[in-house]
């Protein structure tokens, strides 16, 4: 989530004046951070708490580096390199600036975290050279760190680089999204997750489907064995990534939505087939080790709306219970109206409490059949779509979709097809065509003309157009980018990822 909030749900008997006096702020403060209109509050209801946490502290009577570590979550080494201290010692009226995340990556081939300081305590996790884990506390020589569970662990001061970060970067999450081959030009994620895993904070696995025949029930949306399902996800945790399956309702026929529809449908509609899908979520947790659960359900009947509100509720209660991350991608809407017959199922105030990560697709702004030449997410788009969520939802629950692929639109024809960043590029070489970047859309974009003599237009993503939806991201306060689908993008994106963002870690 965004620097520094915490999420409140709200409880029987609470006031907003009781919140901010709980944590310190205003109740001014506290309305600001949720774009709130009035004091009506409900229970239930998640609240941003907006941070108390100084950039600059200045030390006090009785203050030691360890004690502000651990009120500031970090760890004292960090407060030193920060400050560049020179000894441990503080003095009255000192002034400290404080790291607003602080993360430790790993030095060695194999290091164990373990749920206490010690090398006799148990091991809870071991993660890989590279790994990223924010840091929360410290002891002489151990670090405090979250792991991909929400889970806190230990891990020793030599097997890590420390590493302390200001404003400077802007701090955000990426959720990849995972899939397999889908024929030579669409090859599986399994290579850029792979490679690029220290810059990844969560992966949605896009292998499950509700099942067409028992719509009650979760089938295998690709063919895979259990093994190499659990093989990816154990790569996942060990680069301290959270791990979830993402469940959907789509392509069980080419073109034909009422197909999924229908499916649904059937779920929805008996609390008997709510609960034994909830049931069945629970157990492909449990089967592949997975940390939570995504869904993303896009197929919907209108009439459907309030049933569908209903079963993200029940799942969120269950999934909550029993301490699991739940996540879910819903489609783009810009206004209460339900003009869009795509979105207007999906309540956003509904679902946003429900759910403790909301993932607004902003693909595809334009692509879809019959669609004028565009690009998939326009920056103008991704920002009125996000601005709206905003007005429903605190901002450290969103995350904003954006695609990695393009498409090339047949002007001659009036049809498209998807392309991946590699196919684009090659269609231009291929064509002797120039790309240009689009000021506007922030878009990369080119027109050619085939052997037919058909007129094309191509628009599609790169690093550039990524890195300018990670800087909206960071500027609207969300908690950073989707990107479907990894082995689709500019490998130059990784780059500048690597260089102009922090990556948080450990979403919870």
């Amino acid at each position: 989530m965004p620097d520094g909030q915490t999420i409140y749900r709200v409880r029987r008997g609470d006031s907003l004046y009781k919140i901010a006096h709980r944590f310190g702020i205003t109740v001014e403060a506290l309305m600001r951070a949720n774009n709130l209109t009035s004091p009506t509050i409900y229970i239930g209801q998640t609240l941003q708490i907006p941070s108390s946490r100084p950039e600059v502290y200045t030390v006090k009577e009785g203050d030691t580096l360890y004690q502000l570590a651990q009120q500031f979550e970090t760890a004292p080494e960090a407060l030193m390199i920060y400050n560049r201290l020179t000894t441990t010692e503080l003095q009255v009226g000192q002034r400290l600036r404080i790291p607003v995340y602080t993360e430790a990556i790993v030095q060695v081939d194999a290091a164990n975290v373990r749920n206490a300081p010690g090398t006799e305590t148990v091991v809870i996790a071991q993660m890989v050279r590279g790994t990223r884990m924010p840091v929360v506390g410290g002891a002489e020589d151990w670090v405090q760190v979250r792991l991909y569970n929400g889970k806190l662990g230990w891990i020793a001061r030599q097997l890590v680089n420390i590493v302390p970060h200001g404003r400077e970067k802007p701090i955000l999450e990426i959720l990849g999204y995972y899939t397999e081959e889908e024929g030579p030009t669409l090859p599986s994620s399994y290579q850029s997750f792979t490679q690029h895993a220290a810059l990844i904070s969560d992966v949605g696995l896009f292998h499950f489907r509700i099942d067409r025949e028992n719509p009650s029930q979760i089938e295998k949306f690709f063919t895979f064995t259990d093994e190499y399902m659990r093989s990816v996800v154990a790569t996942g945790h060990r680069n301290n990534i959270k791990m979830l399956p993402v469940i959907h309702n789509l392509l069980y026929e080419r073109g034909n939505q009422e197909v999924n529809k229908q499916v649904i449908h059937v779920m929805l509609e008996s609390p008997e087939n709510r609960q034994a899908f909830i049931n069945d979520v629970i157990e492909l947790i449990q089967r592949y080790n997975f940390d939570g659960a995504h869904l993303d359900f896009e197929d919907v009947n209108y009439e459907d709306r309030n049933l569908l509100s209903t079963f993200y509720q029940e799942l969120g209660r269950t999934l909550k219970q029993r301490g699991y991350y739940y996540a879910a991608s819903v489609p783009a809407r810009t206004s209460d109206r339900p003009t869009n017959p795509f979105s207007a199922p999906f309540d956003y105030a509904v679902i946003g409490a429900a759910v403790d990560e909301f993932v607004v697709m902003l693909y595809n702004e334009h692509g879809w059949p019959g669609s004028p030449p565009g690009p998939p997410v326009s920056i103008g788009w991704m920002e009125r779509v996000v601005r709206y969520t905003l007005t429903k939802m605190p901002a450290s629950k969103i995350t904003a979709a954006v695609s990695v692929f393009g498409f090339d639109f047949n002007l001659t024809t009036g049809r498209n097809t998807y392309v991946t960043y590699q196919m684009a590029v090659n269609l231009a070489q291929r064509y002797n065509a120039q790309i240009r970047f689009d000021e506007e859309t922030q878009t990369p974009t080119f027109s050619y003309q085939d052997e037919r003599g058909n007129r094309h237009e191509v628009w599609f993503e790169n690093a550039a157009s990524i890195r300018s939806k990670l800087m909206l991201a960071n500027r609207l306060g969300i908690r950073g980018l989707a990107l479907w689908r990894l082995g689709m993008e500019d490998p130059a994106m990784w780059d500048m990822i690597q260089r102009e963002i922090v990556v948080r870690k450990s979403v919870v």
